[in-house]
């Protein structure tokens, strides 16, 4: 039964991998192998030699000679345990989405405009390079690239000019997101799963990020394509949509900002405080909006044309809820391999099989290159999946430098490709850039960043 799991689980990651070639959205064979896995191991619980206890992190002694209710109580209990962890993520992500369609709303990302006053090329790359880094670990590397190509849209005419500026600013937007507990999907799966602490994680990635991003700019300066200026006569200089624009964009990313705070002061999940700045940002919205705040009404007509108006009800509809979904199905689909200590498993063998590099991690000897070939493998499959096998396959304690290590791979790797990092894949199709044009041309900036990271990284960590 056990091959049958991993059988179903390899031929929905194949489905999530090739999802732009056969057309399916990626949110649907997540679901899909989550809830058949489940099911094989509901209805075959008794052919299961092992079972592995997540809260523990090790494996269940006896596990073979309990009764079948007993493994059927047990299944249910570890079932309900991955989902409460993965809901902490999802309910995090739904405040931290809604906070900044709030701040779109009011049209707040338009105030970075202001930054941009120089026409030269390569003042521009480094303009952009400069605020990917810092918005994405504020508002997460996904959002951030969004709204900056939307930006460099409106300033940048040429595409051909444009692509190259929107493949620096996906590797700038990646590097930034790995030091931020908020900045990375992955990285915010470490942070809630108490595997990195707000100010260890600062200290072992912020000048290994740093460096990912600056190389990479700093070698393309001097490319063809960032010489001279650009040809146009004045910038766009297009009025706010709302008087409150700068207010909420500042008001927004503090709030966001504030919740790693939060937890440290109260110890209370990051959730928590996420849905106390939204609630605070909420206020404000509502207020600036001069729209009457309700949470429902019993009359449907009033609340359609409230859910109109309100920058809540708007932005709650805008929210991206396959992604939400995607992440639901795919973790839920890997603690299925978890539970079966399947994961465990693996991670003994690559402890005993991969060479150490001349170093090695604290704890059970993690090579390095094993991490690195994670980060490498994220530039190909999907990172969220990677990391939270991580999760289940290693048991170093809260900030050992393993987990720093896989969030700064996993984070930057998938800057390799441009199918390889949720900003990648967005920026490809706001801008329709050729997944060959980018292997040849980005690659290369992309890797040699990483790499140049990952020596860095051996650096920091042994001052800690």
């Amino acid at each position: 039964m056990e091959n049958v799991i991993i059988l179903v689980f390899v031929f929905g990651y194949l489905a999530i991998t090739l999802e732009h070639s056969i057309k399916i959205d990626k949110l649907i064979p997540a679901l899909v192998m989550m809830a058949i896995s489940w099911a094989l191991i509901s209805l075959g619980i008794d052919s299961f030699s092992e079972w592995f206890d997540s809260a523990n992190h090790g494996l269940v002694e006896g596990f073979s000679d309990l009764a079948h209710e007993s493994k059927m109580h047990l299944m249910e209990e570890t079932l309900l345990h991955h989902l409460g962890k993965t809901a902490e993520i999802l309910v995090f992500l739904l405040g931290a989405m809604t906070i900044v369609e709030i701040i779109d709303y009011f049209d707040g990302f338009s105030t970075i405009k202001s930054f941009i006053k120089t026409k030269k090329k390569s003042k521009i790359l480094w303009i952009f390079c400069i605020l990917a880094f810092i918005l994405s670990a504020i508002i997460d590397n996904l959002t951030a690239t969004i709204v900056l190509i939307s930006i460099l849209q409106k300033i940048v005419k040429d595409r051909d000019v444009r692509i190259w500026y929107a493949g620096l600013i996906i590797i700038a937007a990646n590097a930034g997101g790995a030091w931020s507990p908020i900045g990375d999907v992955t990285t915010t799966m470490l942070w809630i799963g108490n595997k990195v602490s707000v100010g260890h994680l600062f200290g072992y990635l912020f000048l290994p990020s740093l460096i990912c991003m600056l190389v990479p700019a700093f070698i393309a300066s001097y490319m063809p394509a960032f010489k001279g200026y650009l040809e146009v006569d004045n910038f766009p200089q297009e009025k706010p949509k709302s008087k409150f624009s700068a207010t909420m964009l500042y008001l927004g990313l503090g709030a966001i900002v504030f919740v790693p705070v939060f937890k440290v002061i109260t110890h209370l999940p990051p959730y928590v405080g996420m849905m106390l700045s939204l609630g605070v940002v909420a206020i404000f919205a509502e207020i600036y909006s001069n729209s009457k705040f309700s949470i429902s009404s019993h009359d449907s007509e009033e609340h359609d044309q409230h859910a109109h108006h309100s920058p809540v009800h708007h932005s709650l509809s805008k929210i991206e809820l396959p992604s939400i979904l995607f992440f639901l199905g795919i973790l839920l689909a890997v603690a299925a391999l978890e539970s079966l200590g399947i994961l465990f498993g693996f991670a003994g063998t690559l402890q005993e099989t991969m060479p150490m590099l001349g170093t090695e991690l604290h704890g059970e000897g993690v090579s390095d290159l094993v991490i690195l070939l994670l980060g490498v493998g994220s530039a190909v499959i999907d990172n969220v999946p990677l990391v939270a096998a991580s999760l289940g396959m290693f048991s170093e304690p809260m900030d050992n430098e393993l987990w720093h290590f896989i969030a700064y791979s996993a984070g930057t790797g998938g800057s390799m490709l441009i199918i390889g990092s949720a900003a990648g894949v967005v920026a490809m199709g706001m801008e329709k850039i050729d997944f060959f044009w980018y292997v040849k041309k980005i690659s290369w900036l992309a890797l040699i960043g990483f790499l140049a990271g990952a020596v860095v990284f051996m650096f920091t960590r042994t001052l800690f």
